[in-house]
């Protein structure tokens, strides 16, 4: 099974958060989907209440995951993927959220790139000897923007949001 990523820090108030309905939608997922993969560990979101929350790298990693099972790829190659990506994501995310480069995942399965140059991309794909499948991860920080930003208010206590709610 998948192993448990990391501990989960405290979300900061006012950080830019999803909900799983909004998850379902970007990645175009159910939501008894992003259900199972909370419960298998594949991704944990933080959990306010019964309330799944996601930061827009959890986002991201959905989607591509999304992308990945709808060509095919199976959860023990996925694995692989996620591993390289918890590696190798941090340092880029950052540049390809605030639209400086485009970046692109491509993997046969066994072998998996990141590129953000296009003549990299085109050499790989050309000397690979068996197919590539190439997600656009840029494409995938588009999405994100598609619906309207929410952001965490966790340092005030959920009933003190209800009560404000009400009123």
């Amino acid at each position: 099974m998948f192993k448990t990523r990391k501990v989960r820090s405290d979300l900061a108030p006012g950080q830019q958060t999803y909900t799983s309905t909004d998850v379902a939608k970007i990645a175009q997922v159910s939501l008894r989907q992003l259900q199972w993969w909370d419960e298998r560990k594949v991704v944990s979101p933080r959990h306010e209440g019964h309330k799944r929350v996601y930061l827009p790298e959890e986002v991201i990693e959905i989607t591509l995951i999304a992308e990945l099972r709808r060509k095919g790829f199976s959860l023990q190659k996925i694995r692989r993927v996620l591993r390289f990506l918890q590696r190798e994501m941090g340092r880029r995310l950052a540049d390809v959220m605030s639209n400086e480069s485009r970046l692109h995942l491509l993997t046969d399965g066994k072998s998996i790139y990141l590129e953000d140059q296009q003549d990299r991309i085109i050499d790989l794909l050309k000397n690979a000897k068996q197919p590539m499948f190439l997600v656009c991860v840029s494409d995938q920080v588009k999405r994100l923007d598609e619906l309207p930003k929410k952001t965490s208010r966790s340092s005030e206590p959920l009933f003190a949001r209800r009560l404000r709610a009400a009123v």
